[in-house]
């Protein structure tokens, strides 16, 4: 199965695939380096090379190189680490310097494709007279997943409770045991590790979720990058308030908290702060922005139900992961924000009380509405469309949470359905429309 751990990882932004998965895998070169080392190499392809300057992938993989990990990096650490080893020219490993030069070692290739995935990474080794050491080649699958060349997309099985690869099966075990969803994903969690340690594991993704929100909605001014996008969570978090007190409380209002939370979260990320991977960093504003939902503004809700709410997420995002894809380089934003909606839809409708074939409708319409949804952005920016996409993807949610409670679960497409749909439109779609800043908005809107 895929653990809500995975699918649920504390990192920074601005992208999973572009940002932490490159320093995921310069950090596992590194760790595997040949004695002898002198000098390293890396090269990045495809999508990462198309958006990597505006994802961060060259500082990731400095940082990477230097042994930074995403999930405990001080995001306020990075402009000063990457100004080091400009400075410096050297990694350091065990006390040997190796010689690292991002402006001569980091190579942009614009012209060729790895064969496993768009984001495809080659780290080379060489020893102090130029013979090669080693050669590695990696790929970021989306979500901060890395693979390398050789080794299978999925890890091998793990023992667990209640295995189920599809939703319909999801929906069997839980006929034949009598568990909800997210029960049923926490009893293959607890086969992996102790319930304690579960438990305290989803509080600190939901403490980090909360206050990437409350991060975001404190900051002002431009986010980094040429396009100088201004925060807006802030000021409208500030109108709210105002209205608030004014008694003016539109019956939409809401949906604009809804949308501020999920703004916030994903202006913290496009500034490189410290966020979730839900399921990408693309999207990750969504499940908080629903979660904050449910604290705030559903009422009577208990800590256990947060926690409920991430495991219903888990069970569907890790569906969708294991038969589409969550990789916008690999099936366009349908894969991103179609996936966290989808996830943020199930949560909801566990918290709300629903069946799990209510859960499992709740899931499905959310994804339905996504599909086709292209990954464009404008400078190879996690920016424009990303932060707006993030509160639709939100409300979104929502609304097909509430539809699926309306009903009773009986409906004519499936989640298995549009998942399979999800990937196949994603195989059709051209790449310019995949991550690559090469079609869509990222072509007829002006930089500047």
């Amino acid at each position: 199965m895929t653990s809500v751990f995975d699918l649920f990882k504390i990192g920074i932004g601005p992208s999973s695939s572009h940002t932490v998965g490159p320093m995921v895998a310069a950090r596992r070169f590194r760790d595997a380096l040949p004695d002898g080392t002198a000098q390293v190499t890396a090269e990045l392809f495809g999508s990462l090379a198309w958006t990597g300057k505006g994802h961060g992938s060259d500082q990731a993989i400095c940082l990477g190189l230097m042994g930074a990990r995403p999930e405990t990096l001080d995001s306020d650490e990075v402009p000063v680490l990457v100004a080091r080893l400009a400075i410096q020219k050297f990694i350091e490993v065990n006390g040997t310097r190796i010689a690292f030069d991002a402006e001569r070692d980091l190579v942009f290739d614009f012209d060729t494709l790895l064969p496993l995935h768009s984001n495809g990474m080659r780290f080379r080794a060489f020893a102090e007279g130029g013979a090669r050491l080693d050669e590695r080649v990696f790929y970021s699958i989306g979500g901060g997943f890395v693979v390398e060349e050789g080794e299978p997309r999925e890890a091998a099985p793990q023992a667990t409770a209640y295995p189920f690869a599809t939703a319909a099966e999801m929906l069997s075990a839980c006929a034949r045991t009598g568990l909800s969803v997210a029960e049923l994903q926490m009893a293959n969690e607890c086969a992996l590790r102790p319930r304690a340690e579960v438990e305290a594991g989803l509080d600190a993704i939901i403490a980090a979720m909360f206050a990437a929100i409350d991060r975001g909605l404190s900051r002002e001014g431009a986010l980094p990058g040429r396009l100088r996008v201004k925060r807006r969570a802030k000021a409208i978090r500030d109108q709210l308030e105002a209205d608030r007190l004014a008694n003016h409380r539109p019956p939409h209002e809401v949906m604009d908290w809804v949308s501020v939370f999920a703004m916030a979260v994903n202006e913290e990320n496009a500034a490189g702060g410290r966020i979730v991977t839900a399921p990408t960093n693309g999207a990750a504003g969504i499940v908080p922005a629903v979660l904050r939902y449910v604290r705030d503004i559903c009422p009577e809700t208990t800590h256990d139900q947060l926690r409920e709410f991430l495991l219903a997420a888990a069970a569907v995002g890790g569906l969708i992961k294991r038969n589409a894809s969550i990789s916008g380089a690999e099936v366009g934003c349908q894969g991103e924000v179609g996936s966290a909606a989808s996830m943020a839809a199930a949560g909801l409708a566990a918290v709300l009380g629903a069946s799990p074939e209510q859960i499992e409708n709740a899931a499905e319409i959310a994804m339905e509405h996504h599909l086709g949804m292209t990954c464009d952005p404008i400078g190879g920016l996690v920016q424009i469309p990303c932060i707006e996409r993030n509160a639709f993807g939100a409300n979104k949610a929502i609304a097909a949470a509430s539809l699926a409670l309306r009903g009773n679960g009986i409906h004519h497409v499936s989640l298995d359905q549009v998942i399979e749909t999800m990937r196949q439109t994603g195989a059709d779609m051209q790449s310019k429309y995949k991550e690559t800043s090469q079609g869509g908005l990222a072509v007829n809107v002006p930089e500047c």
